[in-house]
């Protein structure tokens, strides 16, 4: 991760959202947690394509159900499209789906599965404090689709990850020593730990250790001997 995602004054976020009020309060509930960041906004699909271009922002925060350009209806297909893109086109893209549509995910679990970068989804129910949880999980990169309704109707692990398990937890090496065994980038080890972790419904708990919990929830669903 690079040293200035860990730095709030650092970012540069952009917010999508085609209700105004909303966007404006999203905006500001980010903007009390991290107080020095820089701000962009876009109402339609189209313009947060130009954003994007234009201003490389460390994370978005996005709705699904968007317009493509003013005047246009608003549907969720047009931010899945949208997301689609942005993963195709920037995939160590930071993200975050803060919408009441979240189902139409599932729709695009592939590409979800493969983006490299940080991937959470925060239903518009969510406490502000749990959505700023998913948008501080996103900035480490890390991916959480448990919401997403009918994603994870079976375990499916792909077979890197599992030869990630057996390098860690059955012959005890570091993330370094993965990596240079795959002949890999340690970030794409930590990229398959993210996606490994969201298969096993594994995120990050208060006094406890993720890769701990990893390894006993990965023992259990018979991954690892």
């Amino acid at each position: 991760m690079k040293q200035a995602l860990t730095e709030k004054a650092s970012l540069k976020i952009l917010v999508i959202d085609d209700h105004e009020s909303v966007l404006a309060g999203t905006v500001d509930v980010l903007r009390k947690h991290y107080p020095g960041a820089e701000f962009i906004s876009a109402v339609d699909a189209k313009n947060a394509l130009s954003q994007v271009t234009s201003s490389q922002p460390d994370i978005i925060v996005m709705d699904l159900s968007l317009p493509f350009t003013l005047g246009m209806t608003a549907r969720p297909d047009t931010g899945v499209q949208l997301l689609r893109t942005l993963m195709k086109n920037y995939p160590n893209l930071n993200l975050v789906v803060q919408s009441a549509n979240v189902r139409t995910l599932v729709r695009i679990r592939p590409d979800i599965d493969s983006h490299k970068g940080g991937f959470t989804v925060a239903d518009k129910s969510l406490s502000t404090q749990e959505m700023l949880t998913r948008v501080d999980w996103a900035l480490q990169g890390l991916t959480h689709t448990k919401d997403i309704k009918g994603i994870h109707s079976g375990l499916e692990v792909k077979p890197e990850w599992l030869r990630v398990l057996t390098l860690a937890f059955e012959e005890g090496l570091q993330d370094k020593t993965i990596a240079e065994r795959m002949c890999i980038s340690e970030r794409m080890v930590r990229h398959y730990w993210s996606k490994l972790q969201d298969a096993l419904d594994v995120y990050p708990e208060e006094g406890k250790n993720i890769r701990i919990q990893t390894e006993m929830r990965a023992r259990e669903e018979g991954l690892i001997d």
